[in-house]
């Protein structure tokens, strides 16, 4: 969808991927309000469908079956996505703050962040147990315990209607496994309180069938290894311990000074908080003249309300449509196999059907954000100049995928008249030059990047450390730093919030690497662009790509796969951890790496010409030919499966160009792959490659050994 063509003017900021703020996402990419700038921030790339969590511990859903991709929900509704957790909101600067980057400026806000819990200060919680939520840490230390054998014993904190659904899917599992357990169900009150007496009287029947032991009205001293202790000292043997009781607002939110009730954002029958400017639902706000209990169907059917008073608030219209919950909601709760009981008003119903019943409706609900409708693309003009059919018809990709390729820039760069600068230093085919002044040599390069997300703070580290792996892989220590900065047409607020957090994002990437910026250029135009000028000092001669010797070691340091993973992004196609990984290893700096490789013969970075055509450049350089070990190539998780799928880079077809003689193939074509913020590719005497790769995997770069160098013509083969 094309959202250039409306300059943005004012910021809306949901903080959370709760219900309400998924529903009201996918609503927006449906029917955007021009001119606004729409971001999320969320700890995670997915939220969690609680709803389903039972039935995936009972054995019944997959893990992906739970979860909603924000990053491909965001891409739908043009929306960037935060990837941190809201530390904390201040309505009077209109700011927040979220753990390492720049505080990110609103014009209208809403909070869907659901609840957190007190099970962390239980003494000795926090090291003998593992809370229900978060969902994925639980759901991989329950893997791992099921998965074992022997007897099992399992405890439960909290007697609602989590807990209960919790216990009933773990004895499921078990059971199902062949594994006798004891299981126990801890409750200080009375469990199953909120319920009606027959709805209570037909879990208690469930729970005694299940082997369940149900202790309530006891104190919980503390958690130990092994047990859940009481008042009193009496221990509740149990190998596996979790908690869903306890639960409470994030403590940030009674610091805002906001209107709250019992810590939770106070909010009229609009969703609007005590600042005209914050809307709240879910679970994190109450309802003052309507109070319910926390629900995920409350924020449900909040979101369409939602929706409809944001956007008036961000038209600067006065009109604010009422919420009316209704008085009781049908509760389907799961019973461990694949049978559930439902209550409404106080009468239960139960067995398979109704199960089928709650199995239809949440999938139905997950439903709605995988299945996203595709919006369709701007069509051509009837008239238009031949030659557009040699152009690709999907979108152009951003980062290294959107560059000229190698032909089209050598050919223009061999036009140019030959230099005769004293001071200057020609190194064919690398990228950065090298001057000479006064005895002091230093390299300059320049590099800038087409955005391929929303987030100019992730996009700017990301260009950052694309930037500096020219400095790096001439052995270089980065010195100062020019800004090219093109934004999107937007109002003087949104530039100047935009340019700061672009500018805080830069220079703590560079500073940490010894640089410091000194200046820019700056100017809007149809989309964000990020580029930087640096120049890096040298106290010894330059790595070059010239150097390499025959039977030196090829060692990467990163695993390729950006192109593909992006082109793929763009179309909705890639799942979002799988982004969320890939957006870590390209804003990962390799300053130490290339310390640690000062001694190379040889050393680039991969960059837009892929693996091979930056390794095409050493052996044209040196004279070589390289062998490469395919299986050894690291591959960035989702790579290859997207390979297989079909997706390519724009740049692809010519990086393939380069070596056609290779086989092509889902795995081979990733050698072609354009990367942004790519690894270094490094030849390095064989007998260090070893001890060098030690030692970069213990600096935290995932590094390999791929292949070798040896005497031949410049050509690539495969073994």
């Amino acid at each position: 969808m094309d959202r250039t063509t409306q300059p943005l003017t004012r910021d809306l900021v949901l903080v959370g991927g709760g219900h309400a703020h998924a529903l009201l996402l996918r609503m927006w990419g449906m029917a955007p309000l021009p001119g606004t700038r729409v971001t999320l921030i969320n700890p995670g790339p997915t939220a969690p469908y609680s709803g389903m969590l039972p039935g995936f511990i009972a054995g019944h859903y997959r893990r992906d079956d739970l979860d909603i991709d924000l990053i491909r929900l965001a891409r739908f509704a043009g929306a960037r996505l935060v990837l941190g957790e809201c530390r904390g909101l201040d309505p009077q600067a209109k700011l927040i703050h979220v753990p390492g980057r720049p505080p990110i400026g609103y014009d209208v806000c809403s909070v869907n962040v659901g609840i957190t819990s007190s099970m962390p200060d239980l003494p000795g919680f926090t090291d003998f147990a593992v809370p229900a939520k978060p969902l994925g840490p639980f759901a991989n230390r329950w893997d791992s315990y099921l998965a074992g054998d022997g007897p099992a014993r399992v405890a439960v904190i909290g007697g609602g209607v989590a807990g209960v659904e919790l216990i009933l899917a773990m004895a499921h599992a078990l059971r199902s496994r062949g594994r006798p357990a004891e299981l126990t169900l801890v409750e200080r009150a009375r469990a199953l309180s909120a319920l009606g007496h027959a709805a209570q009287k037909r879990l208690r029947a469930a729970l005694s069938a299940h082997g369940v032991t149900i202790r309530e009205g006891v104190e919980i001293a503390y958690v130990d290894q092994g047990a859940v202790v009481l008042a009193g000292e009496e221990r509740i043997a149990a190998d596996f311990i979790t908690g869903a009781a306890g639960a409470r607002p994030y403590e940030w939110i009674a610091e805002t000074g906001l209107a709250v009730t019992r810590g939770f954002i106070a909010v009229d029958p609009s969703l609007q908080s005590s600042d005209p400017a914050v809307f709240a639902a879910g679970d994190c706000a109450d309802l003052i003249e309507t109070p319910r209990p926390k629900a995920g169907v409350y924020a449900v059917r909040e979101a369409p309300i939602l929706l409809e008073n944001l956007k008036n608030a961000l038209m600067g219209d006065a009109r604010r449509r009422r919420y009316h919950p209704q008085r009781d909601y049908l509760k389907l709760i799961s019973l461990g196999e694949q049978s559930a009981l439902g209550e409404k008003w106080r009468l239960p119903f139960s067995g398979p059907l109704i199960w089928r019943w709650k199995d239809r409706i949440d999938r139905r609900f997950m439903d709605r954000f995988r299945d996203l409708p595709m919006m369709p693309p701007p069509v051509p003009p009837k008239l238009r100049a031949a030659g557009s059919d040699e152009l690709p018809d999907k979108p152009m990709c951003g980062g290294c995928g959107a560059k000229l390729g190698r032909g089209a820039l050598r050919m223009a760069l061999a036009s140019l008249p030959a230099g005769g600068r004293q001071d200057l230093t020609p190194l064919p085919g690398d990228d950065a030059a090298m001057l000479t002044l006064g005895g002091q040599r230093q390299v300059i390069t320049t590099d800038h990047l087409r955005a391929f997300i929303e987030d100019p703070v992730t996009m700017t580290r990301i260009a950052a450390v694309h930037a500096l792996g020219d400095i790096w892989a001439m052995g270089a220590e980065p010195q100062a730093v020019t800004v090219t900065l093109i934004l999107p047409r937007m109002t003087t607020a949104l530039q100047q919030r935009t340019a700061t957090e672009i500018m805080g994002a830069a220079d703590a990437i560079f500073r940490a690497e010894g640089a410091e910026i000194v200046g820019g250029h700056s100017s809007m135009g149809p989309e964000l662009t990020v580029g930087f000028t640096l120049t890096g000092l040298l106290d010894r001669d330059p790595i070059t790509l010239a150097g390499a010797r025959p039977g030196d070691a090829l060692i990467l340091t990163k695993p390729i796969g950006t192109g593909v993973l992006m082109a793929a992004e763009m179309q909705g196609a890639a799942r979002g951890d799988w982004i969320a990984a890939a957006f870590a290893q390209m804003t990962r700096p390799q300053g130490d790496a290339a310390r640690l490789l000062a001694g190379a013969h040889a050393m680039t970075d991969v960059t837009g010409f892929g693996l091979a055509g930056h390794l095409l450049n050493i052996c044209e350089a040196s004279g070589l030919a390289a062998q490469l070990d395919l299986a050894t190539v690291p591959l960035m998780a989702g790579a290859l499966e997207l390979s297989r799928q079909g997706y390519r880079s724009t740049l692809f077809p010519d990086n393939r160009a380069l070596a056609p003689e290779l086989p092509s193939d889902p795995l081979s074509d990733l050698l072609f792959d354009p990367q942004t913020a790519g690894g270094l590719l490094a030849a390095v005497a064989a007998e260090e490659a070893e001890e060098l790769i030690a030692a970069l995997r213990a600096a935290g770069h995932p590094a390999a050994r791929i292949g070798s160098l040896t005497a031949g013509g410049p050509r690539l083969s495969l073994i």
